[in-house]
């Protein structure tokens, strides 16, 4: 389905894509919400957002989308990759490169000018506002008005299509693999870092292009630490280990964690991890099409909370993924500073997020129990596929 494409110059590994006729779909799909945005082209600028759209992953460049033609902007590093990307199959149909020529506002302004577009969207959350002044300043002559969007491309993406589905449900399984060896080398005298450091080989070697996050391993007391980073600390016996780990496959990110028990565990740890099951469960139970994120969110609270430890919940139970290993929708309590209330998002078939409640006291420990999953006409599919029981080693 995908052709194996080599990006010789700018770019060092190798890649699936998606068929570049896929990318007209998603093109047409932008541009039928630019009359809601009162834009008539849309400057890209965001990475993850500019490889969703042409399939290209360089550290720089950037989109204009206009009503009838799209036009890749990259500087000399990258000209090379991304015209023989275009011209292959995984390259978008109809787009075309346009080389740097001073710097990328300067390029800009003049590709602006020259198609007449008029007025241009930005991505608001994706430009500093030294750039977007610059561009008013320089857009002002020819009166071209700058308009800022937010999340037009973002709201395609948060639906996957049959292409991003596969790709995440191969990643899902490598993942899977790494956290079972992972969890079964576990031992009393090794440090955090040194678990860490293997555990990022292992992601590379079944095939991910490398961590989708910092890896995080926490013994002992430093499993109440939620993002807590792997450092000198041996493992003891008796420690419970916290893993969060992550890999990109092809630009797209999965998130797993699990909750070891170095030797028996104690009474405690056992309650913990009960509760976090049940929140997990009571979760899961909910995802649905048509069910909220702020019921799914509330389900895992509620369980959790009879456990009497509702305070020790302190993230949201989870959180989306794709081209970015956070993106929407947003699985937690209502952001009171979101222009739409997150916790009413309606779950979509397609929709791939986590579920990943979790229980932290502070100088004691904690457990946290993460898997991925896609929406699906019925209710979900579990990317991830690990014992979620506390496993014992």
């Amino acid at each position: 389905m995908y052709e194996r494409v080599e990006w010789a110059v700018g770019e060092a590994y190798f890649v699936s894509l998606i068929p570049g006729t896929r990318l007209l779909a998603r093109l047409a799909a932008l541009r039928s919400r630019f009359d809601g945005a009162g834009v008539s082209a849309l400057l890209v600028t965001d990475p993850a957002n500019v490889f969703y759209l042409s399939n290209f992953r360089g550290t720089a460049g950037m989109l204009l989308v206009g009503l009838d033609r799209a036009s890749l902007i990259v500087d000399a590093r990258y000209i090379s990759s991304a015209t023989a990307l275009l011209e292959s199959t995984a390259g978008c149909p109809g787009m075309a490169t346009v080389e740097v020529t001073g710097s990328y506002e300067e390029t800009l302004v003049d590709l602006v000018v020259e198609r007449g577009a008029d007025p241009v969207g930005f991505e608001s959350r994706h430009v500093t506002v030294g750039r977007h002044d610059w561009l008013v300043g320089a857009l002002a002559e020819s009166r071209i008005e700058l308009l800022r969007t937010t999340g037009l491309v973002e709201q395609a993406r948060v639906v996957k299509d049959a292409d991003e589905l596969e790709k995440l449900r191969d990643a899902g399984l490598r993942i899977s693999r790494v956290m079972s060896e992972a969890l079964a080398g576990l031992r009393p005298g090794r440090q955090e870092r040194e678990v860490a450091a293997d555990i990022d080989r292992a992601i590379q070697a079944v095939g991910f292009e490398g961590p989708s996050f910092d890896t995080i391993v926490a013994g002992g007391p430093n499993t109440a630490l939620p993002h807590a980073r792997p450092g000198q600390r041996e493992l003891e016996a008796g420690d419970l280990v916290l893993l969060d780990f992550g890999g990109v496959l092809d630009g797209y990110c999965v998130d797993l964690s699990r909750t070891a028990s170095l030797g028996p565990p104690t009474g405690e740890a056992m309650a913990w991890h009960r509760a976090v099951c049940e929140g997990h469960a009571a979760a899961l139970e909910v995802v649905r099409p048509g069910a909220t994120v702020g019921e799914v969110d509330s389900a895992a609270r509620l369980k959790i909370e009879q456990h009497g430890l509702g305070e020790r919940f302190v993230h949201g139970t989870g959180h989306g993924l794709g081209l970015e290993v956070h993106e929407a929708p947003r699985i937690g309590k209502r952001d009171l500073s979101a222009l739409v209330p997150e916790d009413e998002v309606v779950l979509e078939s397609g929709m791939v997020f986590t579920i990943e409640p979790g229980v932290y006291l502070p100088s004691r420990g904690g457990v946290r129990l993460e898997d991925d999953l896609a929406v699906t006409s019925t209710g979900y599919e579990l990317l991830t596929d690990v014992p979620r029981g506390l496993c014992v080693v």
